[in-house]
């Protein structure tokens, strides 16, 4: 069975002193290397965002971060401005660069300002593709393993989506971090109805 491990947004922005930092979100960089290290085929996303991003409560005047909108495609969160196309908080934490080096492609989303996109696979409207479902066939892969940032938002939702195109999905969840306990939570039900397993990355290391 061929596997691949899915490194979801490694991001400044997305670490401690970034505009939507994940509480313990640089802490994972080490364990996510050894990870990376275990694993012949290693895809890594990148959230790569315009400044008009809809997602963007600045662009909503009178809304506010984590508050929800409607739009074309449903109901989307507001976040602060963040990973703007070639700004350093859209870079790769530099403690994840060996992962990043190793790493056979680099999955962009997100860029199309008109909609959000959290999961790898599909933007927010669930229709666009990134290619990501195209290359992992290409590739022959099979069941892949999730890690990265958030847990609860652009982990849960490739998750969702891989096992959706028809992908066994793991996730490890030691060497993932979520922005809140309430949307850990969700994202652990989702799991549970979808057959996502949730494992520690000890189990692939030792």
């Amino acid at each position: 069975m061929s596997a691949a491990l899915l490194v979801i947004d490694p991001q400044n922005d997305f670490c401690e002193g970034g505009r939507l930092a994940v509480a313990g979100g640089a802490g994972i960089m080490p364990l996510i290397n050894r990870l990376a290290a275990r694993f012949d085929r290693v895809i890594v996303t990148q959230d790569w965002h315009t400044p008009d991003q809809i997602s963007f409560a600045s662009n909503h005047p009178g809304a506010a971060p984590f508050t929800e909108i409607e739009v074309a495609y449903g109901r989307q969160m507001l976040w602060p401005d963040h990973c703007l196309q070639g700004t350093p908080g859209a870079d790769f934490h530099p403690d994840v660069s060996p992962t990043v080096e190793k790493a056979m492609a680099v999955i962009r989303k997100g860029y199309n300002p008109a909609v959000d996109s959290y999961s790898g696979f599909f933007e927010n409207d669930h229709r666009t593709s990134t290619g990501l479902a195209g290359l992992l066939r290409e590739l022959g892969v099979t069941r892949v393993f999730l890690c990265g940032l958030a847990f609860d938002y652009c982990v849960r939702f490739t998750a969702q989506d891989a096992v959706r195109e028809g992908f066994e999905a793991m996730v490890i969840a030691d060497a993932s971090r979520a922005i809140a306990p309430q949307t850990e939570a969700a994202a652990q039900d989702s799991f549970r109805a979808l057959g996502v397993a949730e494992i520690a990355a000890a189990s692939l290391l030792s």
